[in-house]
Parts: structure tokens; C-alpha cells; sequence
């Protein structure tokens, strides 16, 4: 049976900056990617105002092309925080998907959605069964924080790296073609967005720090032992 992976972010774009060479890489190995986005209600949000049906769709059909399933709760930014539905609600998704690995933003950021979704994150991941009141549920062997770049991420101290060069292309593409579209502007590789330069920078430094080109660096939420000889 193939494994799957989900990832969990707050906004549309979070894990798709924070680890899209992974989630390209784990496609490529026949993994079921699934990325959950606590927030799908952009009603409140300027740069898709007017258009936010077909922008949450726009972000879906892009991300089929690189092989990972876009799914989104009902939450509009800063108007949801940690509260019983909120965490049934991602409980309920994490039991439905039963992850064999995942991943969730570091939990201190200068945005309070991304805190606030790495708290539900955390709870849905560890502790859905007694969220939801039901079981058995599989939870993820491997659990992940991710960060977010230089202006929201906070205090974030990676202990694993991946290796992500073969897949740099692509994911840089798959961000590029997000924020055009949430720019309402048509993708142009030759005019790479602040936050593909951004995150092509961050990549560049974490893949110095372990000797390859590009890398995206994580924090391993449980500790298991490992083969190394």
C-alpha cells in the first residue's frame, strides 16, 4: 500500500513555501500528499477580494499538477483560535487521511495564525482519538515542524535536513504559480515573486549548513532510532 503524507499550514501558501521540495520528492515515490489549510475563507482578505471562490480553486488545480490533494477547513484568518470545534475539525481530517508521516508549522511565529494552527495541529496529530471520542486511530510515526522564512518564524532550531535540489525546479514553479495567482497576474518564470526569492534563499542557506544546493530543514517531533551503519 503506498504511504501518505500530510502537511498542515494555516494559509494557502504555508506549506507550499515552507516544504514544497518535499512534498514534489514524496509525490515522486508514489506517497498519497495531502496538504490541509486550516483557512479556506478568504472573504476577509484584500489581494483575492471579490475572487475568493475561484482563487481557493485556482491553489487546488495547481497543486494536482504536482501531486498533492489542496483541502481546506471553513476558517477565515485571525477569526479562529483553539476551541473545541476547531480542534474536532482537524482531528476529524487527520482521521480520515491516517498519515504515515507529517508535518506542522514551528509553533512560535510573529503571525498568530500560524501558532494558532500549530497548536491544532499538534493536538490532531497526537491526540485525535480522545478529541473525537473514537478509535482505533493510526496515528503518524513521523511527525515534522516546518518554518515559515525569516519574518514570521521564530526561534526555529532544525535537527533534520533534505536534500531537495532535483526537485528545486518545481517547487519554485508551484510557488511562483501561487502567488501570480494570488496576485490576479499570469505566471512569469523570468520575474520570480519576494517570495520565491525568498524561499530560494533560505533553501541556499539550509543547503550550505549540510552540503548540498538546495535544502529544506525540519524539526523531528519524536525521537526514534535509525540505522547508520
Amino acid at each position: 500500500m503506498p504511504k501518505t503524507l500530510l502537511a498542515i499550514g494555516a494559509h494557502y501558501d504555508d506549506c507550499v513555501f515552507g516544504i514544497p521540495g518535499i512534498l514534489i520528492q514524496s509525490a515522486r515515490k508514489h506517497y498519497r500528499v495531502v496538504i490541509l489549510s486550516l483557512i479556506g475563507d478568504y472573504t476577509n482578505w484584500s489581494p483575492v477580494k471579490g475572487r475568493e471562490k475561484a482563487f481557493v480553486q485556482g491553489t487546488i488545480d495547481i497543486s494536482k499538477e504536482y501531486g498533492a490533494e489542496m483541502q481546506y477547513l471553513k476558517y477565515a484568518s485571525h477569526r479562529f483560535d483553539v476551541t473545541p470545534e476547531t480542534k474536532r475539525a482537524v482531528a476529524e481530517v487527520v482521521a480520515d487521511i491516517q498519515p504515515d508521516v507529517a508535518f506542522l508549522m514551528w509553533p512560535q511565529d510573529h503571525h498568530h495564525d500560524h501558532e494558532v494552527a500549530s497548536v491544532l495541529s499538534k493536538i490532531a496529530l497526537r491526540h485525535s482519538d480522545r478529541v473525537l471520542e473514537q478509535g482505533p486511530i493510526r496515528f503518524p510515526r513521523f511527525l515534522y515542524a516546518y518554518d515559515n522564512g525569516p519574518r514570521h518564524t521564530i526561534g526555529f532550531e532544525p535537527n533534520v535536513f533534505v536534500d531537495v535540489t532535483a526537485e528545486w525546479p518545481m517547487a519554485m514553479e508551484w510557488l511562483g504559480r501561487f502567488m501570480a495567482l494570488m496576485r490576479g497576474q499570469k505566471y512569469d518564470r523570468e520575474k520570480p515573486d519576494s517570495a520565491v526569492q525568498t524561499k530560494e534563499t533560505l533553501a541556499r542557506y539550509r543547503g550550505l549548513t549540510c552540503g548540498v544546493r538546495y535544502a529544506e530543514a525540519l524539526w523531528a517531533a519524536n525521537v526514534h532510532p535509525q540505522t547508520i551503519l
